[in-house]
């Protein structure tokens, strides 16, 4: 789908392109830029190829009298519809200026722009003012020289300039909904929730991320008031009933979330809300803490685990401990908060006793309340990341072509260091403790006893009750 705002014709047209994905968050970072650019001087056309029926004849429509074309990518399959669209309006348009950011295009800089000439300028990190210097050169027909925070082409050569340093998000515009029509996201999702980013970056260090590299371990948020103004706003305007923070780490600061509790409360805004929350976070919240933000509408929390295992947790730099987890849980489950605790596993050099162990608190997790969730995921090597970096100078192969990062499969699939036995064990276990949970239908409680046996002894042989159980089962959602 796509917004074309209204105002004078003299103003520079820029198209602003979201790959095809599975899930369907608004698009927050392309939000952002866009609302950046002076709406005087540039009117900006927002597609998503998630909403649109033809996303590529959506793009090229506006390209011929377009100055730029920008496209957030994230790594994986996202950059095949990236390239896609990026191919095809170069072809249309030999003179638009096109433009990668995002996650992959923030850890391939001068890559992207070695292997794709329909490329031209690829942007790092935070992208807001970046872009909008950049656009502003490209208005001027200059080449963005001096501006931070971006690699582009002149000529053969390929330049990076300095890097940007994390600005002040209370420095930025707030976020134009209007560049997206906000009603279509809440059918896509099945509810009215509406997506919103408060803060950018991260203080802390986890080897398997790649939040680090891009962000170095900086972080800025936006404060409670304003924060509170924006919500009011877009609550009385669109209604919604659900609120998700796509925060990295939305409980960095007690006091923060003490105000935006606060100003939730006080302004009457009627919704619940999802966060992200570390566990040491929730160990430092109060029970007055607790009760606020439940009062306030808090309805789920997403805690990084990991792993079951101290060890493998210091070793990934989690910096955190498995009691913090525990006792972030049990408050949790006393005030009726869900919560998802994602752990890893397949890890290199990860011992036996340290995937037991993270099974192991999966599974007690899981059955603390019907509304915990325990995904559990492979590690497979993040560019950017230090184990990356680790492997990497050990022999690991990454990928090397943007077609080939296209096909990189971060869900489905185990690195080198999981046998296919492994493999096969921990999918059942994934299975049988999804199954063992306390919230299935009546029919199912048979099944649900014997996959609480089944976890504990870790005994999936003969699996003959998945089939059944797999029919009658709901799919229990992340978001």
């Amino acid at each position: 789908m796509y917004f074309r705002g209204m105002g004078p014709a003299s103003r520079k047209k820029i198209i602003l392109y979201n790959p095809k994905a599975v899930f369907f968050d608004m698009p927050l970072a392309l939000m952002a830029i866009g609302s950046a650019l002076d709406p005087s001087r540039y009117e900006v056309i927002l597609i998503d190829g998630r909403l649109e029926e033809n996303a590529l004849s959506a793009v090229l429509s506006h390209v011929d009298d377009a100055l730029c074309l920008g496209v957030t990518v994230l790594t994986g399959a996202p950059i095949r519809d990236a390239l896609k669209i990026s191919r095809a309006a170069r072809g249309r348009n030999p003179n638009l200026k096109i433009v990668w950011g995002g996650w992959h295009p923030s850890i391939f800089p001068e890559a992207i722009l070695r292997e794709e000439p329909s490329v031209d300028v690829t942007v790092q990190g935070q992208g807001e003012g970046t872009f909008r210097e950049l656009v502003e050169s490209f208005a001027a027909g200059e080449l963005p020289v001096g501006v931070k925070g971006l690699c582009y082409r002149s000529g053969e050569e390929i330049i990076r300039n300095p890097a940007r340093d994390l600005e002040d998000m209370n420095a930025l515009p707030p976020v134009n909904y209007n560049l997206i029509e906000v009603e279509k996201y809440f059918r896509k999702k099945g509810k009215p929730q509406m997506d919103y980013i408060s803060s950018t970056g991260c203080f802390f260090r986890c080897t398997f991320c790649a939040d680090p590299f891009v962000f170095s371990r900086k972080f800025t948020a936006i404060e409670p008031e304003r924060m509170g103004e924006e919500l009011g706003y877009l609550h009385k305007k669109h209604g919604f009933t659900d609120l998700n923070f796509q925060d990295e780490t939305f409980f960095t600061y007690v006091k923060r979330v003490q105000g935006v509790s606060e100003q939730l409360l006080a302004r009457e805004i009627k919704t619940t809300w999802a966060g992200t929350m570390r566990a040491d976070q929730g160990y430092r919240l109060t029970d007055e803490d607790f009760a606020l933000v439940k009062r306030s509408g808090l309805r789920r929390v997403l805690i990084g685990v990991e792993s079951g295992s101290q060890e493998m947790m210091d070793w990934l730099k989690k910096d955190i401990k498995i009691e913090q987890v525990w006792h972030s849980a049990k408050r949790c489950a006393e005030l009726g908060i869900g919560a998802i605790f994602p752990f890893i596993v397949g890890f290199p050099g990860e011992t036996e006793e340290s995937v037991v162990n993270s099974l192991e608190m999966a599974h007690q997790l899981s059955l603390m309340s019907p509304d915990f969730t325990t995904p559990i995921f492979f590690f497979k090597p993040y560019p950017g990341s230090a184990i990356t970096t680790q492997v990497v100078s050990q022999g690991y192969k990454l990928p090397k072509t943007l077609e080939e990062w296209a096909n990189f499969d971060y869900v489905g699939s185990s690195g080198p260091w999981v046998t296919p036995e492994k493999f096969t064990m921990i999918q059942n276990f994934k299975f049988y403790n999804r199954l063992a949970g306390r919230n299935n239908p009546l029919l199912l409680k048979p099944l649900e006893i014997l996959a609480q046996w089944r976890c504990r002894n870790r005994n999936f042989t003969l699996p003959l009750e998945k089939a059944i159980a797999n029919a009658l089962l709901p799919k229990k959602e992340l978001s």
